[in-house]
């Protein structure tokens, strides 16, 4: 079926070839690592290879990834085998499309959103590794009504070789100066372990509204699901807010989330806190949320600028809770800038008898005026932790400078972890380089050599622990 479908969409390719006007880009992203880890995976390469044709109305695409064999980012998936599941070359991206006037159509690799993400967006996560692209077919109307009609079909995670489903449509329409209204449907079937499909329906409603110096934009959404076999059916919802009004150079802005069973790989929401954390480490958020945030920013004497901006969130229980909280002050003169900043994020969990507390102070200069942009960047994070009876902490400061000579990019970074002040010289620390120098007009070379720490990362509703990382990395990137 597959081979079919890559028959199916090079036959044009050739027609097109015989063109005059046909246009071609691409790129190739080729990268080798070795890492010092006690696993198998000492050595490993990667390549990414794509590119799009381009004639008249017509386009056409294809990415061929490998991975001999792909290495893991999370900290709990070291190996002691080399799994043959991680070694592959396929076409991992295929597409073709035709445009005309305010008509358009894409069939294949699919990245898409339907208003804010809420109820459905087909999205890459490159820094998580994860793909969450339909293989689907969508048509687009972009006059003033604005329609999206989607059919396609995901890889289950139950099982790789079967495929869960999505489609839907949605709509946008000007009803007034400065005032929009959309809306959206969609329906998504995944595979249970029964070998049947479980049914997600949802509908939504969003306006957008433009009036002078108020932006705000409101989504609701809500469904059910149903057919989970021994479970029982259940309803989901999603309600988000956002608004920001300008006064002269003050800028004023709130959020409002509240979330139910929204914790679906095919929905992106926003999180409405500053450092885009989730309620919790453990969980991906959408699921069981809800809080605000509140906002400003304020330019003062043109040369400073200022950042507020705190957030709160809490479980229908209360059990899980969090706080988000930043502040900056920004400095720019007629060739340097200079920036100081404050974050601290909290998070307690009363059932399971935890919490948690991050905050660290931040210190950035960027320098223009020596002969050379340099930029700098210091940041001391302080994390403790209680789980019953027991509590912990511990330091993280890190430095960070970035500068060139001529064509030469460089980046000097030095990362520690400090159970107290007194084990500074006993601690461990984690010094790296990173080279980037353009070979050619249109090629990179970056060599990366050195530790990283590693941990927590927060992106997309949620967490992971990414595994610390030490020896070499070497990447050559080509665009045409």
């Amino acid at each position: 079926m597959k081979w079919k479908l890559v028959i199916l969409l090079i036959l044009p390719m050739f027609g097109l070839l015989a063109q005059n006007a046909l246009q071609i880009n691409g790129y190739n992203e080729a990268q080798f690592v070795y890492r010092t880890a006690p696993d198998s995976l000492n050595t490993y390469f990667s390549n990414s290879f794509g590119f799009n044709l381009r004639y008249q109305d017509f386009r056409f695409g294809m990415v061929l990834n490998s991975a001999l064999p792909k290495y893991s980012n999370e900290q709990t998936e070291l190996m002691q085998e080399i799994d043959p599941a991680r070694l592959s070359v396929k076409w991992e991206e295929l597409y073709a499309g035709f445009n005309r006037d305010l008509f358009s159509l894409h069939v294949g690799t699919t990245e898409e959103t339907f208003g804010n993400g809420i109820v459905f967006r087909s999205f890459e996560d490159i820094e998580f590794d994860e793909d969450h692209r339909l293989q689907s077919a969508l048509m687009r109307y972009d006059g003033k009504l604005k329609l999206k009609t989607l059919y396609g079909a995901i890889n289950s995670p139950i099982n790789l070789s079967r495929y869960d489903l999505a489609y839907g449509a949605d709509a946008e329409y000007p009803v007034l100066s400065g005032v929009r209204l959309g809306a959206s449907a969609m329906a998504f079937r995944d595979l249970t372990p029964l070998n049947s499909y479980s049914h997600r329906d949802v509908f939504a409603g969003r306006m957008k509204l433009s009036l002078g110096s108020l932006e705000a934009f409101s989504e609701y959404a809500a469904g059910k699901e149903y057919r989970l076999g021994n479970l029982p059916s259940g309803n989901i919802q999603a309600l988000y807010a956002n608004a920001e009004y300008l006064f002269g150079d003050l800028i004023v802005g709130a959020s409002y989330k509240n979330y139910e069973g929204f914790d679906y790989r095919l929905n992106d929401i926003p999180l409405a806190n500053y450092h885009g954390e989730t309620l919790s480490d453990a969980l991906g958020s959408g699921q069981d949320e809800e809080g605000w945030q509140a906002r400003a920013s304020y330019h003062l004497a043109e040369s400073i600028y200022l950042i507020a901006d705190y957030a709160e969130a809490w479980d229908s229980s209360k059990d899980k809770q969090m706080n988000d909280l930043f502040f900056s002050a920004e400095y720019s003169g007629e060739s340097n800038t200079y920036l100081a900043s404050w974050s601290h994020i909290e998070k307690v969990d009363d059932a399971a008898r935890t919490w948690q507390k991050e905050y660290y102070p931040a210190l950035g200069a960027d320098i223009r005026n020596i002969g050379m942009p340099l930029y700098l960047q210091a940041e001391f994070k302080t994390v403790e932790k209680q789980h019953g009876a027991t509590t912990s902490s511990h330091y993280e400061p890190l430095l960070q400078a970035d500068f060139r000579i001529r064509k030469l990019g460089v980046s000097l970074g030095l990362q520690s972890w400090w159970a107290d002040f007194d084990t500074i010289l006993q601690s461990k620390y984690n010094p790296n380089i990173e080279l980037k120098y353009p070979v050619f007009e249109h090629s990179d070379l970056i060599l990366f050599a050195g530790k990283e720490q590693g941990g927590k990362v927060c992106r997309n509703g949620m967490c992971r622990f990414v595994a610390p990382f030490e020896g070499l990395r070497a990447e050559f990137t080509t665009r045409f």
